[in-house]
Order: C-alpha cells, then sequence, then structure tokens
C-alpha cells in the first residue's frame, strides 16, 4: 500500500539527526534495526503502542507480559510516557532501556521538559543513548499536580520547540512531537495552534503523533490545514480504544477532545456495563482505523493505557493473523 501525497498524513522528508540504522545487542548477537522516521519512508502503515511506567513491581510485570503479547504484531516501535513534571524520569529511562534490550524492540522515550535544566535533559539523553535508544517524543509535559507553587526554572524550557531545538543540536536522535487534532486546550485559537506546531517541526521535528480523537474528520481537516502552512512530516494518528465510560470522558475533558454523537449515545447505553464498553471500544476504534488506512495514514498509534487484548483484537481484525 502507498501513501505518498495521499490526505492522510504522508510520508514525510528523512531528518539528519538520526542514524537511519542503529546496531542493538540481542541474544549474543548484533542486531540491525531502521529509525523510526525511516519506517515511515517503506511504503507499509508502522502500528505502533504507547504505555507508562508502571507504580508497583506486580504492574511492572504485567506489563512486561502485556509488550510480550503484543510483539508477535511485530510494532514498528513502542514508547513510554514520562509523568508530569518528569515524575516517572528514572523508571521512563529504565524501563525503555530494558525493553529495548531485553525484547529488542524500537522504544521510544517521552521526554517532557517543563521542569527540566537543558543540562538535565542532556544527561537523559545520554543515559539513553548508552541504552541504545535514539527515538524520542519530545513534549512541553504539565507541572506537577501536587505542587501548585511550581516555576518553570529561569533557564528552562518554556515551550516544546525550545525542546525539540536542544535535542536536534545534540544530535543522534530522531525527534517526534504531538499534534493536535482539536487544537490544544491551551491554545487561544485553531490558526494560533499551527503557528506554534509549525515553529516545533521546523526546529527539527521527523514525526508527529496526534491526540487521540473520536471523529476522523477532525484529522483529516487538521493534515489538510497542517500541510497548507508547510508541514511536510509524517503524521501519524492516535487512537484509543475506549476502556471505561467513566474514564475516557474525564480524559477527553482535559483534551478538548469531543464525542460524535452516534458515540455519545453509544457511551449512554453502555456505562455500567464493561463488557459492552469493551465491544463498544473495540469496534469503534476499529473503524477508525479503517478509514484512516485506506485514506493514507502512514501508520496508527495505538494508546494502550498498558492493556493488550483491545489492541490485539483491533489489529487482528486490520491486517489478520
Amino acid at each position: 500500500m502507498g501513501h505518498g501525497g495521499r490526505d492522510g498524513g504522508g510520508f514525510g522528508r528523512l531528518g539528519g539527526g538520526w542514524t537511519a540504522a542503529r546496531s542493538i545487542a540481542g541474544c549474543g548477537a548484533t542486531v540491525r534495526r531502521m529509525a523510526i522516521p525511516e519506517l515511515f519512508q517503506t511504503g507499509r502503515p508502522v502500528v505502533s503502542f504507547e504505555f507508562f511506567p508502571p507504580k508497583t513491581d506486580a504492574g511492572y510485570r504485567a506489563l512486561f507480559e502485556t509488550i510480550e503479547e503484543l510483539k508477535p504484531l511485530s510494532p514498528g516501535y513502542v514508547s513510554i510516557t514520562m509523568g508530569a513534571g518528569g515524575s516517572t524520569r528514572e523508571k521512563t529511562v529504565d524501563l525503555t532501556i530494558e525493553i529495548t534490550r531485553k525484547l529488542g524492540l524500537t522504544t521510544m522515550a517521552h521526554l517532557p521538559c517543563t521542569g527540566f535544566r537543558p543540562q538535565q535533559i542532556g544527561s537523559i539523553l545520554d543515559q539513553l543513548a548508552a541504552g541504545g535508544v535514539h527515538d524520542v517524543l519530545a513534549l512541553r509535559g504539565d507541572p506537577p499536580k501536587d505542587n501548585p507553587d511550581f516555576v518553570i526554572p529561569k533557564d528552562g524550557f518554556q515551550y516544546a520547540n525550545q525542546l525539540v531545538a536542544y535535542i536536534a543540536r545534540h544530535g543522534g536522535f530522531s525527534i517526534g512531537a504531538a499534534g493536535f487534532p482539536e487544537v490544544h486546550p491551551q491554545a487561544a485559537d485553531a490558526a494560533t495552534d499551527l503557528v506554534h506546531l509549525k515553529r516545533k517541526v521546523d526546529s527539527g521535528v521527523d514525526f508527529l503523533i496526534s491526540q487521540f480523537f473520536f471523529d476522523n474528520a477532525k484529522f483529516f481537516d487538521f493534515v489538510a490545514q497542517a500541510r497548507s502552512i508547510g508541514i511536510r512530516v509524517p503524521i501519524i494518528p492516535g487512537i484509543m480504544p475506549i476502556a471505561s465510560v467513566a474514564g475516557i470522558r474525564r480524559m477527553a475533558a482535559v483534551n478538548a477532545t469531543g464525542f460524535p454523537e452516534e458515540l455519545a449515545r453509544e457511551l449512554d447505553r453502555v456505562d455500567g456495563n464493561e463488557e459492552a464498553t469493551y465491544r463498544l471500544g473495540v469496534d469503534w476504534a476499529t473503524m477508525q482505523c479503517r478509514e484512516l488506512l485506506d485514506r493514507g495514514v502512514p501508520g496508527i498509534h495505538f494508546y494502550t493505557l498498558n492493556r493488550s487484548p483491545a489492541s490485539r483484537e483491533i489489529h487482528r481484525s486490520l491486517f489478520g493473523g
């Protein structure tokens, strides 16, 4: 399936700050792998999965089981989030390196800049590189929720584009960043949000991953607007299978994500019924993914919430196996 030049996200330029093929150690042998931006040049949609660092040892064991269950799907990469204000810094770095080394997967670390000084970001990048990780998702991030007096350091990063520029100067990493199909909650309007996005991309971004959404038309409109102002990098849609009605309503409210009328009615119908909610989540996400792939998106990024069944079922429906 070829996607170049189509309206679903398209393929973009290859970045210059990363090495196209990397060597990783696995089972006593050296394995060659591609950097994430190069994956989007293959002409095949790239499937990826996102996880967050668990809080307990039992959570870690469960997460590795989840990733093991998803590994046979041959994901292009997996990503690991970092908590507000860098609260899970060590866990994120350690987990990203451990997945890369033990499971042999290309793993991307989320790197929010809020709360970090440049030298701290440099130290994190050096740790990741030493552990075989060369792909990061550069984010502004949120301040710590338990620190109402939080102030960004004077020499810190105010915006994600500053972090992107720093990582690009540091070198050795491919850089992903976030895009908001329904406008960033703190942006004045859609036009202003796009200006900020263009500034971020021009600072050295190789690809964009969207915030989750439930109306594909909003994603396609977002891509069209991004292309109209000269953004050429791959734009990957982020898909979140609904796991609970209360949970998805809460997350949607935080991110200013809307529900199509049909989905809103269905959420009311299944509220309180765990099995029906799971079924709705899988069916709606599968429907979204089919259209997105038909329209030529370069990949699908699944927000898994550290669970595998929904993502595995959706993948099976889309690709078989």
